[in-house]
């Protein structure tokens, strides 16, 4: 019987255990999701439990305002350059005033959810992971259980509800600097005229195309979220541990963001939701 080489064997493990390492990651945020919707549920039911608006909105501040200059600042860029980029081929066809259509659909449906949780990623998951994996580092997670205070109620659901909610929010600013700059660009150097611009724009846009917009949003502010928390609280191997969850974090964030966009699109296509 024919055996298998050893360096056949060596790449059939590494696939394997990297499906496993996938399947274990999905079911720890499946499971992590599952315990920041309980603890919510129970703040809205049970008197006793209290949501911590507080810390929800400490978070918000620290993940969603100090992220408004950087989202403003790429979105609006990238308003300016679809104006630019797009406006030789639409002149060929002597529609060149159509780059605010263009522009209204890429950025409401799609850009503007994702360069926000891009943005993001990069500068609020990032600080989460490395926050929560040094608390684990530093034995402050133990200290809370020692206490009877569970981790996922007092540090997991702020941090989720503030990513989902600012995220919402900043996507709602990325599609109004980028429509708005790349009206700028359409105005001053491609010479189209501010109300046919505006009413380009007007006319193309649909109340689906915000709404699919801002569920995007949100779902990508929760994989986010989770993604971080997860990261962070599973930490181990001190100061280059909290390293390595800071990396993943953003990796693999990206990556599920970019997964997630792929399938709603297919969906609102399958849908018709275009």
């Amino acid at each position: 019987m024919a055996r298998l080489p050893t360096a056949s064997l060596a790449l059939l493990d590494k696939w394997i255990a990297t499906l496993m390492g996938i399947f274990e990651s999905v079911g720890g945020l499946t499971l992590l999701g599952v315990h920041v919707l309980r603890w919510l549920q129970r703040s809205l039911i049970l008197r006793q439990i209290r949501f911590g608006f507080p810390a929800a909105v400490t978070q918000m501040n620290r993940v969603g305002v100090r992220s408004i200059g950087i989202v403003s600042l790429v979105s609006g860029s990238i308003g300016i350059i679809l104006a630019l980029q797009t406006s030789p081929s639409l002149a060929t066809f002597g529609q060149i005033d159509k780059v605010a259509n263009l522009i209204a659909v890429a950025v409401f449906r799609e850009l503007g959810p994702l360069i926000a949780a891009i943005v993001l990623t990069g500068f609020a998951g990032a600080s989460i992971a490395a926050e929560l994996g040094t608390m684990v580092v530093g034995e402050e997670i133990e200290a809370l259980e020692a206490m009877a205070l569970n981790p996922i109620r007092f540090l997991v659901v702020p941090r989720v509800v503030a990513t989902t909610l600012s995220l919402i929010l900043l996507s709602v600013l990325s599609d109004l600097m980028s429509v708005i700059m790349g009206g700028v660009a359409g105005v001053f150097f491609l010479d189209i005229p501010y109300e046919l611009y505006k009413q380009n724009t007007i006319d193309q846009l649909k109340l689906s195309d915000f709404t699919t917009g801002l569920l995007k949003a949100a779902v990508f502010g929760l994989i986010l979220g989770l993604i971080a928390c997860q990261n962070g609280l599973r930490v181990t191997g001190g100061a280059a541990g909290v390293g390595k969850a800071t990396t993943n974090t953003v990796v693999q964030t990206v990556v599920s963001v970019v997964l997630a966009d792929l399938l709603f699109t297919a969906i609102f296509y399958a849908l018709g939701w275009n």
